[in-house]
């Protein structure tokens, strides 16, 4: 991009930005616009005081983004970064050693690991994600343990307290944890408070939690949260990921895995 010091049009740009990416990156816009890293937090600031944004790790995330509602249908989530889940799917597959039992959460990136996963009996897998039951049913040897509750259509996934209630007798080594939102300050999010509410119910029963994400849903945030960053140990990400992401991985102390 062109230098543009002319505060008001650079404004106007890095609002056009946010509505579209749904966050922004003090580093990436200061590069963009060939200013100083402190022009952009001030215009930043600017954008904040209006109401228009709130302050992330390194950058900004659209209020639209922090308060909406509209989480997209499963069929929408399907075809969005359709590759990159491909291969976070085949890595997380790879993570999990014959004699594991695991817990796929609802989504299409537990949907991608579910047709990854090799057909071995002392493998077990439990999930409360109807397109993850069905692409297990179809492999022989995995032992597939259904959680049950009330179907929600728009994700095709159970919830409840019916399903909160039939974790209390599982012990899992591995939650493999798909997430609406991924913010170094503000955790993990999602859309749907029934999931935040049993996500966190798999977070107390698994040994090991690998958060699973494209890394289009770093910076966002949503309006329930599940659980803060510190509390994973490991995550599954694309070639992608920013380089705050790499960092936090050292400093936080959760293995980073990019597919």
């Amino acid at each position: 991009m062109t230098k543009l010091r002319d505060t008001s049009g650079r404004r106007q740009k890095m609002i056009a930005m946010l509505k579209e990416l749904g966050s922004i990156q003090v580093a990436e816009l200061s590069r963009q616009f060939d200013v100083s890293s402190q022009t952009i937090r001030k215009d930043l600031d600017f954008l904040c005081e209006r109401g228009l944004a709130e302050r992330s790790y390194g950058g900004a995330i659209s209020t639209d983004v922090i308060n909406s509602g509209n989480e997209p249908a499963v069929e929408t989530k399907q075809v969005i970064n359709v590759e990159e889940k491909r291969r976070i799917g085949k890595r997380a597959a790879e993570m999990v050693e014959p004699g594991d039992s695991i817990v796929l959460d609802s989504g299409t990136t537990a949907l991608a690991i579910a047709s990854c996963l090799p057909d071995l009996e002392d493998i077990t897998v439990v999930t409360n994600d109807f397109n993850v039951l069905s692409v297990l049913a179809r492999k022989e040897h995995v032992v597939v343990v259904m959680l049950g509750g009330q179907m929600r259509r728009r994700n095709m996934a159970f919830y409840g307290g019916q399903t909160v209630d039939a974790l209390d007798a599982l012990h899992v080594d591995k939650l493999f944890l798909g997430v609406d939102g991924f913010d170094l300050q503000r955790g993990l999010t999602t859309h749907y408070e029934p999931e935040a509410m049993l996500n966190r119910k798999m977070v107390s029963r698994a040994r090991s939690v690998i958060a699973v994400t494209d890394s289009s849903k770093f910076g966002r945030t949503c309006l329930h949260r599940i659980i803060d960053v510190g509390e994973i140990s490991a995550l599954v990400t694309d070639t992608d990921a920013p380089d705050y992401i790499r960092d936090a991985a050292r400093t936080v102390g959760f293995d980073l895995y990019e597919a």
